[in-house]
């Protein structure tokens, strides 16, 4: 097992997930670029949208990825979230049906109803990835699909860089980060019954960099993953 501590070049506090997005929420949409996730969603060509009944949006945070699917067409979205701060922030945006507060692992939402189970940037704080995909095949129809967009498990090591924020008083603060490498979703997901449909790695290319020219050094190293898997059946 491969653990974040061997890796950390920043040495920053660490905090829990529900504490540190609480206190991130005020400047989470300034800091998340849409190069990192929104920009791998565009890339998908499974699944077809337009065509989902019901998604489920697994750590919703404040909605960012639940109003790309209401823009790609998407109708019907109940999310998910650990953290009461940025639901209420998901809440004031207005996309989805319905939000739970509640684990992603242990969601208490009904099974077998979601055409999608979707979730961005949230496998770092995951310590076991198997209970997340065996979740997200609990609440899915015969047939349906897992969407996930992964923190790239090298560049947390090649970088050393945790999940982290500025906090009000000028702290850089660390959230609980994991590392999973690709074949750790791999393994999860296969032992949970799903199969993969569709991968991309997004680099730090010249559309990166224009973001945040300071990454350099990093330039065509993969940051972010998108992994599509389909629920396997015996039917």
């Amino acid at each position: 097992m491969v653990h974040f501590a061997d890796f950390d070049a920043r040495g920053y506090r660490t905090v829990d997930v529900r504490t540190g997005y609480g206190q991130w929420v005020g400047s989470y949409e300034n800091t998340v670029e849409d190069v990192m996730d929104i920009a791998l969603l565009d890339e998908l060509t499974v699944p077809r949208w337009n065509g989902l009944g019901r998604v489920v949006d697994l750590g919703c945070g404040t909605g960012r990825t639940g109003a790309w699917l209401r823009r790609h067409g998407v109708k019907h979205i109940d999310g998910v979230d650990l953290t009461p701060e940025m639901l209420a922030r998901a809440h004031a945006r207005g996309v989805h049906d319905r939000l739970v507060e509640a684990d992603v692992t242990k969601t208490g939402l009904d099974s077998g109803v979601y055409d999608l189970a979707i979730a961005s940037l949230i496998d770092e704080h995951l310590a076991d990835l198997r209970p997340f995909y065996e979740e997200a095949w609990r609440l899915t129809t015969p047939g349906g699909l897992c969407s996930v967009i992964a923190f790239h498990p090298h560049f947390i090591m090649t970088s050393g860089m945790p999940t982290h924020f500025t906090s009000e008083d000028g702290e850089d603060i660390a959230i609980t980060t994991h590392v999973h490498l690709i074949s750790d979703h791999v393994k999860a997901a296969m032992s949970a019954g799903w199969i993969l449909a569709e991968m991309h790695e997004r680099l730090i290319d010249e559309d990166w960099l224009a973001v945040k020219p300071q990454w350099q050094r990093f330039r065509n190293h993969p940051i972010s993953a998108a992994f599509v898997w389909r629920k396997q059946t015996n039917a």
